[in-house]
């Protein structure tokens, strides 16, 4: 009788050593951080964007640090992006949305020795007076640039399509950031162009 309880006690404790031994030796997934997918902007960073053509950038703080994408906190560099062939995908993380656009050009102004960029600024294009209203809705309803001047200006565009017309709409804050639409159209010719700034508020 003693014996098997013996053998009962040796079987009870190898099981539970078996059981406080099995969470090691299952593997757990590596934390991954979000700040990894956000793009750079030092030499090798705009290479990889232009390879992608994708590009992504964290300003859920309201601004945009240059140490955050590569480079030297402080730097006067005004990074430029040209995608030659094609367009990038770009998306900006704000405070309160996502700003997210085709383009083929993106420009950072990093003038100043402070350690932010003072402005984002990136192009839109169309091929059509209809193609180009409808990037000038899409940034009334996305960013709160406000309507009336927007309408104002395609109303009085729509009956003479083949004029020039640059106008500076002011800007929406209802992505956190102040985003503004500078209008530059012209009749004659075959692409018209919205470039795009993003300030902090």
């Amino acid at each position: 009788m003693k014996a098997l309880t013996a053998i009962f006690l040796l079987a009870s404790l190898m099981l539970a050593g078996c059981a406080a031994a099995s969470p090691a030796t299952t593997p757990t997934a590596p934390s991954t951080s979000s700040a990894g997918t956000y793009s750079r902007l030092d030499p090798a960073g705009i290479e990889h964007i232009k390879k992608t053509k994708s590009a992504r950038f964290d300003m859920s703080s309201g601004k945009l640090s240059k140490e955050s994408v590569g480079l030297e906190d402080g730097t006067s560099q005004a990074p430029d992006v040209l995608i030659k062939e094609g367009l990038m995908e770009l998306n900006i993380e704000t405070p309160t949305a996502l700003i997210s656009a085709k383009t083929d050009r993106l420009r950072l102004n990093g003038m100043n020795k402070g350690p932010d960029f003072r402005e984002v600024t990136y192009f839109l294009k169309a091929e059509s007076f209809e193609d180009f209203t409808a990037l000038i809705r899409d940034g009334v309803d996305r960013y709160g640039i406000p309507g009336e001047s927007a309408e104002g200006w395609i109303e009085s565009m729509s009956s003479r399509q083949e004029d020039e017309g640059d106008f500076s709409l002011a800007p929406g804050t209802s992505t956190g950031l102040r985003v503004s639409y500078d209008l530059r159209y012209d009749g004659s010719k075959e692409v018209q162009v919205i470039i795009v700034h993003i300030h902090p508020v």
